[in-house]
């Protein structure tokens, strides 16, 4: 009671227990909250992250592009300039000719001036005379002149006569002439204008969510879109493009404005161009965070209401469940006790209705517990001899029965209580005293063998030296004593007398022989091999009177024994079975592995067998069923087998055969 007061829940403490839910659920709230907040921001950081990506691949593919369609002009202008140097060196040159393939390619102007910088050809009828310039514009030119360079790539140039771009490439010929192209290059800069920075700043800048996207160099910004009020008040002070690293973001500031602000730096061909910066409203993540700051607020509220009235509720049940579980537990030891006990335990009804029976039950009685429960004690095993076993008033009570043929000892305990509903219950303890009763028939026939063989020795002694003188003075009266009357008759009875003397002494060596205590010659051999020496052995006499000797081997293991004591044993067992055997008997030898590292020989014949009131008196010496028998043979079986820490047992049917099962351990 003590114990159980202990683990009872007082008042006191489910106050406090109901305080501390209180308050962990509000820490839970908040906690969940700044949670919340924080993934937010991840989510938006990986969102603007990703949005800066985006920015980045398409302002490299632009660049890219752009350059693409550069390098498709330079190549278009160049590839045109060599072969109008082909035809200058070939001296096919003229104004005509240069003013067609410019019309043809699509070319502005094409000029040729020579290495003082006159012009030579061109492919504009009305222009400008004279020199390349006024403005000394023939410096351009002279890295060709001077041998510098055969290639010159001029690029985007404004005209000198009017604020129009032109592309311009130039080549110089084997005479240091120069070749100059160019293309009108408003087409080339209007694409520039579409695909540059500025349009994508302001196509992500078209989110409402997006304050500013800007582009940023060491100096001021190059590119902006976006809230103009917002970009005027950001710090545009110098950025480093030499710092490592590619992404960051922070909460940032403007006019009393936050918002998120992420950057990435350009780079380009390996080379920095500037920073991206992208500012992203904090307005839609101050909503989630205020719809998820009620939505906790609601949620801990509901369940602190909720958690006050189950608390209660469980909490006046606890007791109850506590002292269940601790009923439950003591059930569950009491049954785990009972299933673990080698003793068959069965509970009945007052109508002997089995109730319930633990697991030991079908290792002693042969009937699984869940196939029991339920039918009533009598016919669960009404095939069989033992169903009786409730009659008797007796509370303990050894009987004997047959279960699934075999002969089985039972020592039944019977005890009476009520249950709680006060009906009659019955237990029966059910101990299994088979293979007790065969150990005691063991031990006392080897008691009953030794105590025999020690009278069989103390009598050969006293019997052997009268014989050895009756021997001796027979045999003296033989040889000198001769005499008057029946001469022949007298010698006839000294000759019987003289073999009834060794007869009897060959009897008293048998006794000192079985008394004599037996010398072990152990050796590891195959029992394979002494099977098949033993079959070889008896062969020719098994075909002479026409039985059959089988041998199974289930196991042909080595074996620690003495090989010719054992030898012996399955000799004289052999023997017996054949001199019950008629023609076309059967001998069967089985060898196979057994429990506790034990093997197990089986000899079985279907000869004339043994009667019950014969089968507990072979093993004792000179009892004998045969009439030339010396009844010393199975004694001296049972003698070697002992001697060998083993065990013989014998099972039989008049006229049916008979089974002798020898179990030895592997090393004796």
């Amino acid at each position: 009671m003590k114990y159980l007061k202990n683990i009872l829940i007082h008042p006191k403490s489910i106050v406090l227990i109901f305080i501390s839910i209180a308050v962990l659920v509000v820490f839970s709230a908040i906690i969940e909250l700044n949670q919340s907040k924080k993934e937010m921001l991840e989510l938006m950081e990986k969102q603007s992250h990703s949005l800066l990506e985006t920015l980045l691949v398409s302002s490299s593919n632009a660049i890219l592009s752009y350059d693409k369609i550069e390098d498709e002009l330079k190549h278009r202008l160049l590839n045109n300039a060599l072969l109008i140097k082909i035809l200058y060196e070939k001296g096919m040159v003229s104004n005509k000719l240069i003013e067609e393939i410019a019309l043809q390619n699509n070319l502005f102007r094409i000029n040729i001036f020579n290495r003082n910088g006159k012009k030579k050809f061109s492919s504009q009828k009305k222009g400008f005379g004279g020199q390349f310039g006024n403005e000394n514009q023939s410096g351009f030119l002279n890295p060709l002149f001077n041998g510098e360079t055969d290639t010159l790539i001029i690029g985007i140039k404004q005209a000198r006569f009017n604020s129009a771009m032109r592309y311009v490439v130039a080549v110089a010929t084997s005479g240091r002439d120069a070749i100059v192209l160019n293309v009108d290059a408003e087409e080339l800069l209007k694409f520039r204008k579409q695909v540059g920075f500025g349009v994508l700043l302001k196509d992500i800048a078209k989110s409402s969510n997006i304050v500013f996207a800007l582009l940023q160099d060491n100096k001021n910004i190059i590119a902006a879109a976006g809230k103009d009020e917002y970009i005027e008040l950001l710090d545009s002070s110098k950025i480093s493009l030499d710092k490592e690293g590619g992404y960051s973001w922070r909460i940032s500031e403007a006019g009393g404005y936050r918002f998120f602000e992420a950057q990435h730096r350009f780079v380009y061909n390996n080379s920095p161009l500037g920073v991206f910066r992208l500012g992203l409203s904090l307005e839609p993540l101050e909503n989630i965070n205020g719809r998820i700051t009620r939505r906790i607020v609601f949620i801990s509220i509901f369940l602190f209401i909720f958690g006050s009235v189950t608390l209660a509720f469980v909490f006046i049940r606890q007791n109850f469940l506590l002292l269940s579980k601790k009923h439950k537990s003591f059930e569950e030891y009491s049954k785990n006790i009972i299933d673990n006990i080698d003793e068959s335990i069965i509970l009945l009804d007052r109508d002997n209705i089995i109730i319930s029976a633990n697991r030991a039950t079908e290792t002693v009685l042969g009937a699984a517990s869940e196939d029991i429960v339920g039918k009533h004690f009598a016919s669960a095993f009404q095939n069989q001899p033992c169903g009786d076993i409730l009659n008797g008033a007796a509370s303990l009570v050894e009987t004997e029965c047959v279960l699934k043929g075999k002969n089985k000892t039972f020592l039944i305990s019977k005890n009476y209580f009520l249950d709680e509903k006060h009906e009659s219950r019955t237990i029966l303890v059910i101990n299994d005293l088979t293979e007790k009763k065969e150990l005691e028939k063991h031990i006392v026939r080897k008691e009953r063998l030794a105590a025999m063989g020690e009278l069989a020795s103390s009598v050969a002694h006293e019997i052997r030296n009268p014989l050895n003188a009756i021997s001796t003075i027979v045999q003296q009266l033989n040889k000198d004593f001769e005499p008057k009357e029946n001469v022949n008759e007298f010698r006839e009875f000294t000759k019987l007398v003289y073999s009834e003397v060794n007869r009897i002494n060959s009897t008293i060596e048998s006794f000192l022989r079985f008394a004599r205590p037996l010398e072990l010659s152990k050796e590891l051999f195959s029992i394979s091999t002494l099977l098949k020496h033993l079959f070889s052995q008896y062969a020719p006499l098994l075909k002479e009177k026409n039985i059959i000797m089988t041998i199974v081997e289930n196991w042909s293991g080595e074996v620690c024994w003495d090989r010719s004591q054992i030898l012996q044993v399955l000799i004289n067992l052999i023997e017996n079975s054949i001199d019950a055997l008629k023609p076309d008997g059967l001998i069967n030898i089985s060898v196979e592995e057994a429990e506790n590292s034990n093997v197990l020989l089986v000899i079985t014949d279907t000869g004339s067998g043994i009667d019950d009131h014969s089968i507990d008196k072979i093993f004792n010496l000179y009892f004998t069923t045969k009439q030339k028998g010396s009844g010393i043979g199975l004694s001296i079986v049972q003698k070697i087998i002992s001697a060998h820490n083993g065990k013989i047992t014998v099972k039989s049917s008049l006229r049916e055969g008979t089974t002798f099962n020898i179990l030895l351990p592997k090393n004796i």
